[in-house]
């Protein structure tokens, strides 16, 4: 009985070693350049929406209906994988995410010059693109919670950070590039942009990736719906997802109207100085996080975020407002991979419906967010200053939202 007793430990131990054995920092490296091309998907085609308008006669009313279509794809997908991905598998889904969001931006270069009208393409585009964006955003949350790292709060939110990171690429290197070879050739950029998303597509193909819960073990998603700290997760996550893209969607147009600086110098200094903010955030707290409280930090954020609403509002000097609207990409930078971490620790068993629905939440918060500020901001006789004002409510909720999560100690 010792002999099968000890060669069951040694069996035991040498299955636990061969998966410490797998490199894991390929499956990190995978998930990195999805974020990057989640980051290219959301941030590439907004550059074009004056080329497109110049180039196809497509007005600006059929123009804004791209971003929304992009959105709106992404809830779909959430929605739909939120029940099939545990039965399915995380591989069989996220290889052809990255093929879908290659395609996309391939397609984007091509269809609206080959089909009759010039705006079907462009939509057909973004919905594919759409598609592989949307499971990116669902699945790679999930493959590094089920890695065996350490301290996965600060992965997680270093993850996040990439998609930061992306954002600032697209846009400066974009820019770069139309300033050199003129933007009459944003179809090339848009095809080597494709190449990221066709490369990594082989990265998950051969990256080692285990499943977040056993087969049956996960929780439905009518359990999921019956337990209390899931939906203060979910408010939690709107908010944060409003938070973010609030302020983010608004920032070049608010340098540009309410601190008078001009639209090219505006483009930058407001879209990327929030980014890069953001993605500090991410990287600071990816670095020293096993350091520090992430619930504090979260409240700390909270209320950091709620002050930079505050001071892009009402601070009598430009230069003021402008270090609030700057300010405010650090303090929601936790947020949204706070949120994730939090709500993993307190439902182990969520699986990936639990990411997807959470998904779903932020991009609802980052639909419904823009559009508040924009509806109080015409209301207010185009004073956008009033609409970031509106704004105010998301950091207020979240802040309230994390307080009752931390009450909440226990785990279900």
């Amino acid at each position: 009985m010792k002999l099968v007793s000890t060669y069951y430990i040694i069996q035991t131990n040498i299955i636990q070693g061969a998966s410490y054995m797998k490199n894991y920092k390929k499956t990190k490296l995978a998930c990195y350049l999805g974020f990057i091309t989640q980051a290219i998907a959301a941030n590439f085609a907004p550059l074009l929406y004056l080329k497109f308008h110049a180039e196809y006669n497509i007005t600006l009313g059929n123009i804004a209906l791209i971003s929304t279509c992009f959105f709106f794809t992404q809830l779909i997908v959430d929605l739909f994988y939120a029940k099939f991905v545990d039965k399915i598998g995380y591989r069989i889904c996220i290889v052809p995410s990255e093929a879908c969001s290659a395609i996309g931006l391939v397609g984007l270069a091509f269809l609206p010059g080959i089909l009759p009208n010039p705006f079907a393409g462009i939509i057909i585009s973004v919905i594919i693109y759409a598609i592989g964006s949307g499971l990116i955003e669902v699945l790679c949350s999930p493959i590094i919670e089920a890695c065996p790292f350490d301290n996965k709060d600060s992965v997680m939110s270093l993850l996040h950070s990439f998609y930061c990171w992306g954002s600032v690429g697209v846009i400066l290197l974009s820019t770069i590039f139309f300033a050199i070879f003129g933007i009459e050739n944003w179809r090339i950029l848009s095809c080597i942009w494709a190449l990221i998303p066709l490369c990594n597509t082989f990265n998950f193909i051969s990256c080692p990736i285990e499943s977040l819960t056993e087969e049956g073990e996960g929780f439905s998603i009518r359990q999921l719906f019956h337990i209390p700290i899931f939906w203060i997760a979910l408010i939690l996550m709107v908010c944060a997802g409003a938070s973010e893209i609030s302020m983010a969607q608004w920032a070049s147009a608010y340098v540009e109207s309410a601190l008078g600086i001009s639209k090219n110098i505006g483009d930058i200094i407001g879209p990327c100085l929030f980014a890069i903010m953001m993605g500090i955030s991410r990287f600071f707290y990816g670095k020293y996080g096993e350091k520090l409280d992430l619930m504090k930090f979260m409240i700390a954020s909270g209320i950091l975020c709620l002050i930079c609403y505050l001071l892009a509002a009402l601070a009598p000097l430009p230069f003021l407002n402008l270090v609030g609207c700057s300010l405010c990409g650090f303090s929601v930078g936790i947020m949204w991979p706070g949120t994730i971490s939090i709500a993993s620790k307190k439902i182990p068993l969520g699986g990936t419906a639990m990411f997807a629905f959470l998904a779903m939440a932020g991009d609802l918060g980052g639909a419904v967010g823009p559009g508040i500020v924009g509806l109080v901001t015409q209301a207010a006789n185009d004073n956008l200053k009033i609409g970031v004002l509106a704004g105010c409510v998301f950091p207020a909720v979240l802040v309230l939202s994390v307080l009752l999560l931390k009450r909440k100690r226990e785990k279900v």
